[in-house]
């Protein structure tokens, strides 16, 4: 009987463990208790980080969160050694980090935000005025929309997350319950309240043998991946909207040739070539390429570039023609930024 208890008690914990959030309610119970956590340990007001995750995550349901369990849109930057992820953002294939656990995820949200100069501001402010932080953050240029703060605000006001700058870590999840007094029927989330009163240690541990060969999987898959070929891979390309104006853009999957693209889209390859200012037919995995004209100006004011890439690159992650991009930055033709460049995408770079 002892044994069943236990099982049972595990079963309930994976499920929630398991469980995904599919609406912003379930995401505040779900990591409510790691931004009070982060505002202990950095100082930063729970409801803003609760807010901003929420925001950030679509309530969950971004590929970044699902996929990357990056819940802050935190890129890779030049700073970042982990795994990291490719997504579609301010533009195509951008460089975003990825996490082991949404945990983790919180705890780079505060360091970042703790060690760089443009935010240390915000500490000089209220930790429970979450207006002037909202506000503050907005300013310190963590977001490019205009109403970044008024969102936030929006967020905290409408689900009463300011109630989490006046909790503790140890009564989080009690301040959770009074907020939705539902959940003392689900015993998932009791289980987290009072983990005792569902989990009991049997004395002796219970050793499972799994007769699964660990290999056997990745073998299966390197069989399925050796059945594909590079021509099915490549018609599998997907036509794309550019956040700059809806530019229609594709990502080469594997290296191939201007002709395969030219063929394919049915758009002549001197135009991809002049459209895409290519010095050469070969093109590489992972490179953009444009299937019409690119725009004078980008879709964000300024940039700053990563190590090892040059204007070209740049050009091509934010539509616009690499000529225009020279001329606004004051720099001749072929030459390259250095990394941590600002580089000016909309307005023309002032003179020193």
């Amino acid at each position: 009987m002892k044994r069943l208890f236990l099982l049972i008690s595990l079963l309930v914990l994976s499920k929630f463990s398991a469980q995904t959030w599919a609406t912003e309610d379930q995401y505040i119970q779900k990591f409510a208790q790691y931004a009070v956590e982060e505002m202990e340990k950095y100082k930063i007001p729970a409801s803003i980080t609760l807010a901003q995750g929420l925001l950030e995550t679509g309530g969950g349901q971004s590929r970044l969160a699902q996929e990357g369990k990056n819940h802050f849109g935190i890129k890779c930057k030049e700073d970042w050694t982990g795994k990291t992820m490719k997504h579609t953002d301010d533009a195509p294939n951008e460089c975003f980090r990825v996490y082991e656990d949404p945990r983790q995820s919180y705890e780079d949200h505060s360091i970042f935000l703790s060690t760089r100069k443009y935010y240390t501001g915000l500490f000089n402010l209220d930790m429970k005025d979450y207006k002037a932080w909202a506000y503050g953050l907005k300013k310190a240029g963590y977001a490019t929309n205009p109403r970044y703060a008024s969102i936030l605000i929006g967020k905290i006001e409408r689900y009463k997350l300011y109630e989490f700058d006046n909790t503790s870590s140890k009564e989080v999840l009690y301040a959770v319950l009074k907020m939705y007094p539902d959940l003392k029927d689900d015993g998932a989330f009791m289980a987290r309240l009072e983990p005792s009163k569902f989990v009991k240690k049997d004395k002796d541990p219970v050793t499972v043998n799994v007769p699964y060969k660990q290999t056997s999987f990745a073998q299966q898959q390197k069989r399925v991946e050796r059945i594909k070929t590079k021509a099915e891979i490549l018609n599998s390309i997907l036509i794309k909207s550019h956040p700059n104006d809806g530019l229609k853009y594709i990502i080469i999957p594997e290296d191939t040739n201007v002709q395969f693209i030219a063929n394919k889209f049915k758009v002549s390859e001197s135009k991809l070539t002049k459209w895409n200012e290519l010095q050469s037919d070969v093109l590489k995995k992972d490179e953009i390429v444009f299937l019409e004209s690119k725009n004078s100006d980008g879709n964000t004011a300024t940039y700053k570039a990563l190590s090892g890439e040059d204007m070209h690159d740049i050009a091509q992650k934010f539509g616009i023609k690499l000529h225009k991009l020279y001329a606004k930055n004051r720099m001749d033709e072929g030459q390259q930024p250095s990394a941590g460049q600002l580089i000016y995408l909309i307005d023309k770079k002032p003179r020193n």
